[in-house]
């Protein structure tokens, strides 16, 4: 069997498959462990910086290291999630736009070429929650997903979603919005 090189997130440069194995090169930048992208797994490295796991390529594409932790994520262990602390700045973020009620920024695990975020300031734990009160700040996150898209040349379209609760693939209890573009997007999502 031929090698297959298959490109990854921005932490890895590439998944290779031989032998219905795959094989992991990590970019050496990157601080990003490898058990926070697949499951972990025992795996050698070699002198060579590739990095060996023993499972095959169907195991690879089905394991999701979001699914995992959205399954663990509980709503009362978050009082202070990861999105409150960069709208207060606390930790970075590549912010595209920002306005008083909401920030727009890339995410650090792009699921396409174009990948980015949209949520409101005001701490919504999850779509399930929103209240009759939340109308106008909900239009205006969908209109800012429309505006941030055309910042960044979706023209050709994009897909707005919303992970809910843990079989939803919600990880972080901050309502936000995931846009996604720039290639060919499949059907169904999920």
């Amino acid at each position: 069997m031929l090698p297959l090189l298959v490109t990854l997130r921005r932490s890895l440069t590439a998944a290779l498959t031989c032998n219905s194995k795959v094989w992991i090169i990590q970019n050496p930048k990157s601080s990003l462990a490898y058990s926070t992208l697949i499951k972990p797994l025992p795996f050698d490295t070699t002198s060579t910086g590739i990095k060996k796991a023993s499972i095959s390529l169907h195991q690879f594409r089905m394991t999701s290291s979001e699914v995992e932790k959205a399954k663990g994520a509980k709503l009362e262990d978050q009082e202070e999630t990861i999105f409150g602390k960069i709208i207060d700045k606390k930790i970075p973020a590549e912010i595209i736009y920002e306005d008083d009620l909401c920030l727009a920024f890339h995410d650090v695990s792009p699921q396409a070429p174009v990948h980015f975020l949209i949520i409101p300031k005001k701490r919504i734990t999850m779509l399930e929650k929103v209240e009759e009160t939340d109308i106008q700040l909900l239009g205006h996150l969908l209109v800012k997903a429309k505006h941030t898209a055309g910042l960044l040349n979706l023209a050709d379209g994009y897909r707005l979603v919303i992970n809910n609760g843990p079989a939803g693939c919600q990880s972080v209890y901050h309502l936000h919005l995931h846009v996604l573009g720039g290639r060919q997007l499949g059907w169904p999502p999920g």
